[in-house]
């Protein structure tokens, strides 16, 4: 059951006189605050509910710390237990289908399946083009990325879904304003061929991720998915105030360059992701990209590696059950 309050309202709890009964388990997400009123009907219950506080997804190291540390009430016989995400044994794994893995290795033997999925986005696949989707916040370096697609040594195919990235991107390339909102936009400029694709739903953003040499995603869901994908991939973190979040991304970056054989491929994804996420100045994105690009095929194997460890965390939804089972009187 999913419920929804307005924030710092007791009453905001389902219909006005609706008495809302709490089940076994609580889960308060991303730190919101319960209503008080709830919490005291929590209290009053002769089963205690197992509260749940499910936290931000982080690679940061204090979070298998505080994975499953209990809170006690300072006045209520109630005890919170936060629920961290993570990608370490010690927290609670990230989320994931139980049939995902079997339906991208479906996908990605299956030319009939890989073809209507162009087909349903009216992307032709272009022959020896590297093929790359983009979903982006507007970054100051996709200008010069693209510039340097453009005059590079080899086709890019570059797949926009719709979005702040694809605007920036037509942008750039001069597209009229009117074709640049078309959600099949297309401008081909020297060796980059740029196309806008729908938003997509997430089965059909999955198979997108899976049909491309690399990925560029965003925030923290497409970040996930990636991994699931595993391809190589470029993540854009949500920009936060006073640059707190370039310490989650060098967290993640760490814990990821472990599974990474070549130090030359740990230290060339790092500097790509550094640029991208503005630790480095933006014109150096086409050196930074070169060094990327030749380190895509041992890139391609960590992702492989990433995404079995990944799976043997179990997955995030399957955790939380299971935490909760444990904690039920």
């Amino acid at each position: 059951e999913v419920r929804r309050w307005t924030a710092g309202s007791d009453a905001g709890l389902g219909e006005p006189g609706e008495e809302i009964v709490p089940h076994e388990a609580v889960v308060e997400a991303f730190a919101c605050e319960l209503p008080a009123s709830f919490v005291a009907r929590m209290a009053q219950a002769t089963r205690k509910p197992v509260w749940i506080n499910l936290e931000y997804l982080s690679a940061e190291p204090w979070v298998r710390e505080h994975h499953g540390m209990a809170s006690p009430h300072p006045r209520l016989p109630l005890v919170k237990y936060f629920f961290f995400p993570g990608f370490e044994p010690g927290t609670g794994g990230v989320l994931r289908e139980s049939l995902l893995g079997m339906q991208r290795r479906g996908f990605i033997d299956s030319p009939a399946a890989q073809a209507r999925l162009w087909h349903r986005l009216g992307v032709t696949p272009i022959d020896g083009a590297r093929r790359v989707s983009l979903f982006a916040y507007p970054n100051p370096a996709l200008p010069a990325l693209l510039a340097h697609w453009r005059d590079g040594d080899e086709p890019v195919q570059c797949l926009l879904p719709s979005g702040p990235a694809a605007q920036q991107s037509f942008a750039w390339a001069g597209t009229d304003a009117s074709a640049a909102a078309s959600p099949a936009a297309v401008c081909t400029l020297g060796r980059l061929h740029l196309q806008q694709v729908p938003f997509l739903p997430q089965e059909q953003f999955d198979e997108l991720l899976w049909a491309c040499d690399i990925n560029f995603v965003r925030g923290e869901d497409s970040f996930v998915r990636a991994q699931w994908a595993a391809r190589p991939f470029v993540w854009h973190i949500y920009p936060q105030a006073d640059d707190a979040h370039r310490v989650k991304l060098d967290a993640f970056l760490a814990r990821y360059r472990q599974q990474i054989g070549e130090p030359a491929d740990a230290e060339a994804l790092t500097r790509f992701w550094h640029v991208w996420n503005g630790a480095a100045p933006p014109m150096d994105v086409a050196a930074a990209w070169d060094g990327l690009r030749a380190a895509l095929p041992g890139l391609a194997r960590t992702a492989q590696r990433w995404q079995h460890s990944l799976a043997a965390l179990g997955d995030l939804a399957a955790n939380l059950v299971a935490f909760c089972e444990s904690r039920v009187k």
